[in-house]
């Protein structure tokens, strides 16, 4: 097995379990590993720090396996963590919620594998060098969890390219079904596995939709709508009525047909746009239009920090514009998923959005990920995901 050897001091970051080891660390590599091979880190003295997954490709030069000497990185290895991920959310699947995340990467201990369940379907996205190495000893610890039929393979991020991995899509283990659904807060949706974004559903918002649906009121505008979590989650609650803006027809078609799975939500209430959300809301801006609930998650505007200015922009131009049209007393639920943009510089562009559309407004809320979603003590860049509950004076 090849050796990583770090620089003097590099190790620190390590013994506090940190699990990324950057290419600046290492003082040099014996032997010739390929790309997701394991290997055995030492620190500068040659003392044991870590086996971990190496990646020639990427300035993540190799990510944590273990940091336990004994450990043995094989089939059973992936075979333990899969089986005790599954079983932290053995709470958090029944009649109510159908869905959940099975796996969550770095804070599970298996760097750059995501499992999402949809009832008996697994979505495997692997996202990194010795994820994609260990793809078999995944799938087959995944398929031998009670009740899964099938483990399809959702590896098309594009932050596999910063891996050297080319995308890779398709049925693993099992056949897929033809139409795959998910229950959330009773109610049901269908989800697109093989093309829609990420694992074909946003469950990192389960919480959120659920604060939002006790507080839904009046008129609603739900914008980057997706396949219609949040409308669906108003409509539940009480709007009166939901505008829903997408820029991707087929998102909005699934988001037309997820309204109509539902006896109990009126279809007549929900409206639908296919458009550019920023072009839309000037627009909807300029003709007067106002509502009394408005949610905003956009895409990942800054994958890293590098991008955090230009996001900053964009986050502040659609929170400027909705709380424009929000009325008086109406509240705004606005999120960031971008991990190079912290909780609190969020809120503080909130805050610049609000002055400068003369807004007297404050936080009543603020939401994250769900529980299935944790993120590691060790590993503080797996909190990804914040939002705000912002209401406006009236």
């Amino acid at each position: 097995m090849a050796t990583v050897t770090l620089r003097p001091g590099r190790e620190k970051s390590l013994r506090l379990r940190h699990p990324w080891i950057f290419s600046g660390a290492i003082d040099r590599v014996d032997g010739a590993p390929v790309s997701g091979a394991t290997v055995v880190v030492h620190d500068a003295s040659g003392a044991f720090v870590a086996r971990a997954a190496f990646s020639p490709s990427s300035q993540i030069r190799a990510r944590v396996w273990t940091f336990d000497e004994r450990e043995k990185v094989d089939a059973a290895f992936f075979k333990r963590k899969v089986e005790r991920s599954a079983a932290a959310r053995a709470g958090m699947r029944d009649a109510t919620h159908g869905a959940c995340r099975l796996v969550h990467g770095e804070s599970d201990g298996l760097p750059g594998v995501v499992a999402d369940v949809y009832g008996a379907t697994v979505v495997l996205q692997l996202s990194s060098a010795g994820a994609d190495a260990q793809r078999d000893a995944l799938a087959d610890a995944l398929a031998a969890l009670p009740g899964v039929a099938c483990v399809y393979e959702r590896s098309d991020a594009e932050v596999r390219t910063l891996e050297g991995l080319p995308p890779r899509t398709g049925v693993l283990r099992g056949a897929l079904p033809d139409v795959v659904t998910l229950v959330e807060g009773g109610l049901l949706y269908r989800v697109d596995v093989a093309g829609g974004q990420k694992t074909g559903f946003y469950l990192d918002q389960r919480d959120s939709r659920a604060s939002l649906r006790t507080v839904a009121r009046g008129d609603a505008l739900n914008v980057f709508c997706y396949t219609g979590g949040f409308t669906l989650a108003l409509l539940a609650g009480g709007a009166t009525s939901v505008l829903s803006i997408d820029s991707s027809a087929d998102a909005l078609a699934l988001a037309r047909e997820n309204v109509a799975l539902n006896p109990a939500l009126d279809p007549a209430r929900a409206a639908w746009r296919e458009a550019d959300a920023f072009a839309e809301l000037r627009q909807l801006r300029n003709a007067g239009a106002s509502f009394d609930c408005i949610v905003l998650d956009p895409p990942k505007f800054a994958p890293t920090a590098a991008h955090a200015e230009r996001a900053a922009r964009a986050y502040k131009d659609v929170n400027l514009l909705a709380l424009k049209m929000l009325r008086a007393g109406g509240l705004l639920a606005t999120f960031s998923c971008s991990g190079g943009i912290d909780a609190a510089l969020f809120r503080k562009i909130v805050a610049g959005a609000a002055l400068d559309a003369n807004a007297d407004a404050a936080v009543i809320g603020r939401f994250g990920a769900s529980s299935d979603h944790p993120v590691a003590l060790a590993f503080p860049e797996g909190e990804y995901l914040k939002g705000l509950l912002v209401r406006k004076a009236g």
